[in-house]
């Protein structure tokens, strides 16, 4: 079904959006990502590790007039992911997007990140790329092509101006590892690409990263992210949102293997 209202660029696909959820009320890139992709046609498979926030954002897919399943998954379970993908083929018969959305951090350089959380983040930012890959990956052949759109961070290619190592070396591996994977499925008709967020007002900016400027008022705080743009504002998870829409199309059908910056700017920026 076809969102109310909605262009039809993605009508017929099934689009699954790993980490479709928020971690606090407002929209995520992830939720607005699974709305963005339902007014263009596509019906959604929610996934999250979190079957709340997952059936949230197939709730709101289905207030815009779209058609979605809600699905419960750690991207990092093979098995689990596994189930989630059995799911969406019994709903709907055929995967033809996947956002790899999901991703976790936390703040450290190389003396203050466990070993333990070093390897939990690797394995939901990068690894889970891997399991889904592998498992859609026929799939998209099978069907005569695909689109996968990994979402990395401005993090993954510089620094942001405090330590966020274990995150951001996840993020450059995310870009990389579309890159190789672009390579080695294009001539099965399946693109593969990476939307690079900058500073993006999302809940978890509100809630953890957001008070490394300023840890006692959030509004100094989100104000000192929004001078760092060139642009003058943090962007929305509706501009990454359309980002992603755009390298999911047929109007991407001659891009692979390239990242598509949504930064309003700021990697150019000298200071």
């Amino acid at each position: 079904m076809t969102a109310a209202g909605a262009d039809t660029r993605l009508a017929g696909k099934i689009a699954l959006v790993a980490g479709a959820g928020t971690s606090a009320a407002g929209w995520s890139i992830g939720r607005a990502s699974c709305v963005t992709l339902a007014r263009r046609g596509a019906a959604v498979v929610a996934l999250d590790a979190h079957l709340a926030a997952a059936e949230d954002a197939a709730h709101e897919v289905e207030l815009a007039g779209g058609s979605a399943l809600a699905v419960q998954a750690d991207v990092a379970d093979p098995d689990a992911m596994q189930a989630a993908v059995d799911a969406a083929l019994r709903r709907y018969g055929r995967i033809d997007i996947l956002q790899a959305n999901a991703g976790i951090g936390k703040v450290g350089g190389p003396e203050e990140i466990s070993l333990q959380d070093w390897d939990r983040i690797q394995q939901v930012n990068v690894t889970s790329l891997l399991i889904a890959t592998r498992l859609l990956a026929p799939l998209m052949r099978a069907q005569g092509g695909g689109a996968i759109v990994t979402v990395s961070s401005i993090a993954g290619i510089r620094y942001t101006g405090y330590p966020h190592l274990a995150y951001s070396v996840s993020k450059a591996a995310v870009i990389h590892f579309a890159r190789m994977a672009a390579q080695q499925y294009a001539a099965d008709g399946i693109r593969v690409n990476t939307v690079i967020p900058g500073l993006i007002d999302t809940p978890r900016v509100a809630q953890n990263v957001a008070r490394m400027f300023d840890p006692d008022d959030l509004q100094a705080a989100m104000a000192a992210r929004d001078r760092q743009v060139p642009m003058g504002r943090m962007g929305t998870p509706w501009e990454v949102a359309n980002a992603v829409a755009f390298l999911a199309s047929d109007e991407a059908s001659y891009i692979t293997g390239t990242e598509l910056l949504v930064d309003g700017g700021l990697t150019g920026k000298y200071a």
